[in-house]
């Protein structure tokens, strides 16, 4: 174990104690941290203006090395001044947004990161610090997290990731994704850390803040000193807090994208007599005067970052803390590999220990969209949260003896004991014995993996189970039958309630609303369109329908759990209820002279500057294009869509004009 060594104080960072003077951060600024649970009642959070948002992970804070890792992390950030730990913003408002969890391998699935992302996007957060991520070697998140994240960038929320502790030339996920503000760890003698990666995505967008013998809480009381990347990324994430709250006090609205480019843009180059390898130093070194000038248009030069030649130890105790260090690091230290639900990435905390700990990580770019900012935080909490989703429908049996309850009930097949799992002989026996219906874990997945479970609505329950029979029993038949289903919509409201599947996996459950359970009988609705036409283009009108289906469930797949989401689903779902605006759309030749059969090209979503009071509107665009000329005019067909209610409306009818190309 290593010795213990000095505490690289906060106060000493160059320029903090001068940004101090001036704020201490606002209230109306948010920040939100995804980590383990947290000991909100530390005597470092006294005064602190925290909410704990319902997630999967629903233990309070232990001794684990989870509530550890959490409790130390949102110290860094929150800690109150007149308490042990002097956090980086105590005066801004948290969100704990728990995603890791004690008695548990320490790892999450990236779907699961990325439900949280979109939480705390929803609750207001405007800086949201993830000290944590898993290993890639291309950098590539999930889809569904790179969707998350791209919320984050259109909402201007800003993500500061730790760049993990692998001590290589190696990308982490969320770290290495072009809108996330990666952020490594710099020693006390002024050098990169051994543990701190790097890469050539960290090179554009990451900085190096100081990460070693950092304070923070220990649950229980007491404070610790960490080393680590996790504990570099929370000062970062508190420094934007407080730049963020130096542009409400100076009357303007407060851009955390902004505050994140400033931090990137202002960063000091390492010391060249001491870093051997400037790539290690990724854009430079946190410079907190440059950043603040740049969001101030203030004048002013740069400052070097204050260092000591201390040695670098990874722990340490303060005497009044009720653990002894071994106790400590067993706490932090004791992580072992988990196991994620199948296609799906997994995400580990960054390991707070001086050796190289390595862990699991990914990362894509997502464009910024020029989305205006969030002005104010609301950071409340317990507002209904609305579902509209667009997937399959599946069971599961939750322990080993309710699935052979099933079995003992079930009748002989063919002279063989039954299978429950068999979604065929399940389908039977729930249509011979509906009531059985209720003692199924329902769930509405994505492709094969389950995302919600399914609680039907009362007092429409009868009919919401007879929906999900029918609909997995569509789901087995040929896709050549009338009968097949390859999709369903699930409109609903989200409850802070679990279920824990026989895998393992944890899930959020979903109520059901009755009103808005569709299935996608896709050559039904198929045929509605292709009447339209002339015979000679069913097969052409066929492939562009099918085009635009997968286009919604492959390439835009998502949680339909944020405003934007729903609004797209629920487009998706209609565009075949207006199936003369499709078929417009398709085949135009009464808009554009000479046109031919046209394909759906791209999907957007923007805020509808047109809408009720007290609604959330959203123009969903579809734009079409004339494969066979692309210099051809461009049809757009687009939906208004209100999404405040658990069912989704369309404003108006569907509009469509036509564009000028983009093509040369």
């Amino acid at each position: 174990m290593a010795s213990v060594g000095t505490e690289t104080t906060l106060a000493e960072i160059n320029g903090l104690a001068a940004l101090w003077d001036q704020t201490l951060g606002d209230p109306e600024v948010c920040v939100a941290v995804l980590d383990g649970p947290v000991d909100e009642t530390h005597p470092c959070f006294r005064g602190a203006k925290l909410t704990r948002l319902s997630t999967l992970v629903t233990e309070t804070a232990d001794i684990g090395p989870m509530s550890a890792h959490g409790t130390h992390v949102a110290s860094i950030i929150f800690g109150q001044p007149e308490g042990p730990v002097h956090g980086v913003s105590p005066r801004c408002r948290g969100l704990i947004v728990p995603v890791f969890r004690d008695g548990h391998p320490g790892r999450l699935s990236q779907l699961d990161l990325a439900r949280a992302i979109e939480q705390a996007v929803k609750e207001g957060a405007q800086v949201i610090n993830i000290s944590g991520g898993e290993r890639s070697p291309f950098g590539e998140p999930d889809d569904l997290l790179a969707r998350a994240i791209r919320l984050c960038d259109d909402h201007r929320v800003l993500i500061t990731a730790a760049a993990g502790n692998d001590g290589c030339e190696c990308l982490h996920v969320p770290a290495a994704v072009g809108a996330v503000l990666a952020v490594g760890a710099i020693g006390q003698n002024g050098q990169p850390l051994e543990m701190s990666n790097w890469g050539e995505a960290y090179q554009r967008k990451g900085v190096l803040a100081p990460g070693e013998n950092i304070r923070g809480a220990v649950p229980g009381g007491g404070t610790a000193l960490l080393t680590g990347t996790s504990f570099a990324a929370p000062i970062v994430a508190g420094v934007a807090a407080l730049l963020l709250s130096i542009q409400r006090r100076d009357g303007k609205n407060p851009d955390p994208r902004a505050v994140g480019d400033a931090i990137v843009e202002s960063a000091l180059p390492c010391d060249p007599g001491r870093t051997s390898d400037h790539r290690r130093c990724l854009a430079g070194v946190l410079n907190i005067p440059g950043a603040y000038a740049l969001i101030t248009k203030a004048k002013g030069g740069t400052v070097s970052m204050t260092n000591s030649d201390a040695s670098v130890p990874s722990l340490a105790v303060e005497p009044n803390g009720p653990t002894p260090e071994t106790a400590v690091q067993e706490k932090i230290e004791k992580q072992v590999p988990g196991v994620a639900p199948p296609a799906m990435p997994v995400m580990s905390p960054q390991s707070p220990t001086a050796g190289h700990n390595p862990q699991a990580s990914a990362g894509v770019t997502a464009t910024p969209s020029g989305v205006s900012p969030s002005a104010s935080c609301s950071c409340e909490g317990g507002k209904k949260s609305y579902v509209y989703g667009l997937g399959g429908i599946g069971y599961d049996f939750g322990t080993e003896a309710r699935r052979d309850s099933f079995k003992q009930l079930m009748p002989m097949v063919n002279g063989r004991p039954p299978h429950p799992g068999a979604t065929e002989e399940m389908v039977g026996y729930l249509e011979a014995n509906p009531s059985e219906s209720t003692k199924l874990i329902w769930t509405f997945n994505l492709e094969l993996t389950p995302i919600y479970a399914i609680e039907a609505e009362m007092p429409y329950a009868r009919e919401v189970y007879e929906f999900l029979r029918k609909a997995l029993n569509g789901q087995i038949q040929k896709e050549d039958s009338p009968d097949y289903i390859s999709r369903v919509s699930l409109p609903g409201i989200l409850t802070n309630r679990t279920a824990r599947l026989y895998s393992g996996q944890v899930i959020p459950v979903v109520v059901a609303q009755y009103r808005g359970l569709w299935s996608w009988s896709v050559n039904t609705l198929i045929d509605t369109v292709v009447r339209r036409f002339d015979p000679g283009k069913h097969e052409s009108i066929r492939a562009s329908l099918q085009n635009f289906l997968d286009k919604v469930y492959y390439e835009l797949r998502n949680l339909g759990q944020s405003s934007p989401d729903r609004a797209l689903n629920y487009s998706a779902t209609n565009a075949f209820q207006a199936s003369e605006s499709m078929s417009r759309a398709l085949h135009p030749k009464h808009v554009v002279p000479g046109a031919g059969l046209y394909m759906l090209d791209r999907i957007s979503v923007s805020k509808s500057p047109f809408c009720r009071m007290d609604s959330d509107c959203w123009d969903v665009k579809l734009t079409f294009f004339d494969p066979e000329n692309e210099r051809r005019a461009r049809m757009v067909m687009r939906f208004t869509v209100d999404v405040s209610d658990e069912l989704p409306v369309t404003l108006g009818p569907v509009r469509h004009w036509t564009e000028s190309s983009a093509c040369c």
